[in-house]
């Protein structure tokens, strides 16, 4: 890699978008090289920056995505000008509705270009109007020395918000200029932001007072992984999930309702809670599918957006700030001062903690009562023996708290237990066709393999609800948004992140087709990856939506596609597989075959 310069030295605007990139720690980009870009492409190897290269700069864009969401670093995306970049903006609209850290770097008309139209190769009106619409921001920088502060801007609020997309616009005209530039700037390290003090007091004293608490996990709570988990036994509340969320806390927990926001039970028992603690989550209409909740009791919200206190469902109380570090002094605020009585006596615990590298475990009433012997030193008989029998009755009391505290995380794993039977029933005969396929692909996979999913039937009613995730792997799927086409690329950008696990690609016949041209890509990288099609001849959603409106039918079939050799005629390999069992067999064999196999189960096999 190139020394970065600090001292004033000619750069052209290409090579100093480069620098800034790698100056950030930028080893990966997706694009595709056009001919107002090739002055950025120029310079990538020399920084030591890798380049995919997808067959559409949509695909470019669904792979960056991935990529972040699975490194948990930025995904950076290269197009040209005009409908290169229109192409990539329905993927920038994506990752804004996920909280994902998406960079986009394009040229764009020159400095002095007029706005009136001069016939300009891939000219618009405004590239930068465009992605205002679905970027946190865009920015068309006006010297080469500004490229450098643009991009330090876009990767501030990578870190230290809620981390959304950016386009960065480098004019034509700057791009091949050599100008001056001084040493790279660099979006400053910031700590966690933290909750105001008084804030984490009421929300430990809702939650010590709650006799039905409930925890809603978005994805912005990935991180926060460990301290739920903790705090979600500790209280003994059942814990539910948006699709961002899903796998924070293991869906095979007795506690885990799993992704269930759409199941009208579980809203009708959400409803119920007297304390609802919702981390890292809209509570919006694309988690619930329909208005979200009436709740009746107190609302503590964790989000690092401060918007999010004032949305649509307001917060009771407002933990403003990053959701490790707030449920981290949450739980120690909880602790540190006692139950309240109420549900606190059933839902908390009264035991002694120890602390140990921010964690906390219970010391048990053995070891307690022997530790407090040893700690009445030595005296007379008398003072002796009163100082055991309040050691033994302050232990008397944590056996009692404990066996409280086990009775009540007894009592909510049976009431999970029958909410999940209830939200099953709701959709059994809907979602009976994809269960066994479904339990088939769970027991092939590898516990940390991460899944992409599209916009299809057989994902959001399928495998979102029914395909148990657990906090070591990881469940792609453009929520909010909504776009077709995510699977496939998306799969493409997870694996390069993660060589090393497991990736398969889930979809439908319809959604494949958005984007099904990166099965070149993935078959130039030689990426094992599987891609399992549920076909169900066109666009079964929306077909089901017209039947269910009185309305025939119209423009939702789609001619039948040969999906395993169009797979085969790219440079992968194809299967179809009627069976649970002839997927399992399939789906073994191409985690293990270098390049794309596309793998379709017929719906009317699976009903």
């Amino acid at each position: 890699m190139s020394e970065l310069p600090t001292e004033p030295v000619p750069l052209t605007g290409g090579e100093a978008v480069v620098r800034a990139l790698a100056a950030h720690g930028v080893t990966q980009a997706f694009g595709i090289p056009g001919t107002h870009n090739l002055e950025i492409y120029r310079h990538l190897a020399a920084y030591g920056v890798a380049h995919v290269t997808p067959r559409h700069e949509q695909g470019a864009g669904y792979a960056a995505d991935a990529y972040a969401r699975v490194s948990g670093r930025p995904g950076v995306a290269i197009t040209t000008t005009g409908p290169a970049l229109l192409n990539i903006a329905a993927a920038v609209g994506q990752a804004y509705s996920d909280s994902v850290p998406l960079l986009v770097v394009s040229p764009g008309m020159p400095l002095r270009h007029p706005r009136q139209p001069t016939g300009l190769l891939h000219e618009m009106r405004s590239q930068t109007e465009a992605l205002r619409g679905v970027a946190a921001f865009s920015h068309r920088v006006s010297a080469v020395e500004e490229i450098a502060a643009a991009l330090a801007r876009a990767f501030t609020l990578f870190t230290t918000g809620r981390p959304r997309p950016v386009h960065i616009e480098i004019p034509l005209d700057l791009l091949e200029a050599a100008e001056p530039v001084g040493r790279v700037r660099i979006a400053p390290q910031a700590g966690p932001a933290l909750p105001a003090p008084a804030e984490l007091r009421r929300a430990a004293d809702a939650l010590r007072a709650a006799s039905r608490p409930a925890l809603v996990l978005g994805g912005g709570a990935r991180e926060a992984a460990a301290e739920l988990l903790a705090l979600a036994e500790e209280l003994a509340a059942p814990v539910v999930t948006t699709a961002n969320g899903k796998g924070i806390v293991d869906e095979s927990h007795p506690l885990s309702l799993g992704v269930s926001l759409h199941s009208p039970a579980v809203q009708k028992w959400l409803a119920d809670r007297d304390v609802v603690l919702a981390v890292g989550t809209e509570l919006a209409e694309s988690d619930l599918w329909s208005a979200p909740p009436e709740l009746s009791g107190t609302l503590v919200r964790v989000d690092v957006d401060p918007a999010q206190m004032y949305a649509e469902v307001p917060a009771d109380v407002a933990l403003v700030g990053d959701a490790r570090q707030s449920l981290r002094e949450l739980l120690a605020a909880y602790r540190s001062r006692g139950p309240l009585g109420g549900g606190a006596g059933r839902q908390g615990t009264a035991e002694p903690r120890v602390a140990r590298e921010g964690e906390t475990r219970a010391v048990p009433p053995r070891a307690a009562e022997l530790r407090l012997v040893r700690d009445t030193g030595p005296g007379d008989g008398d003072a002796r023996a009163e100082a055991l029998a309040s050691a033994r009755e302050a232990v008397t009391e944590l056996r009692l708290a404990r066996d409280a505290h086990a009775e009540a995380l007894a009592g909510a794993h049976r009431g999970v237990a029958g909410l999940r039977r209830e939200r099953d029933a709701e959709t059994r005969d809907r979602d009976a066709r994809w269960l066994p396929y479904l339990a088939a692909i769970r027991a092939t996979l590898d516990t940390d393999a991460v899944i992409t999913s599209d916009s299809a039937q057989c994902c959001y009613y399928g495998a979102i609800p029914h395909l148990p995730v657990a906090p070591d792997g990881r469940y792609l799927h453009p929520t909010g948004f909504g776009t077709l086409g995510y699977a496939l690329p998306a799969a493409i950008g997870a694996k390069t992140a993660a060589p090393d696990r497991q990736v398969i690609a889930l979809s439908g016949d319809g959604g494949l087709q958005f984007s099904v041209q990166e099965l070149a890509t993935a078959a130039q990288l030689q990426l094992p990856l599987p891609v399992v099609v549920f076909d169900n001849g066109g666009y079964g959603e929306i077909r089901d939506e017209m039947t269910a409106r009185g309305d025939a039918p119209a423009a939702v079939d789609l001619a039948p596609v040969d999906l395993p050799a169009l797979a085969r005629a790219y440079g992968g390999h194809g299967e179809h597989a009627t069976t649970p069992e002839a997927l399992a067999a399939a789906l073994a064999r191409a985690l293990t075959t270098p390049g794309p196999t596309v793998i379709t189960v017929p719906e009317e096999t699976a009903r």
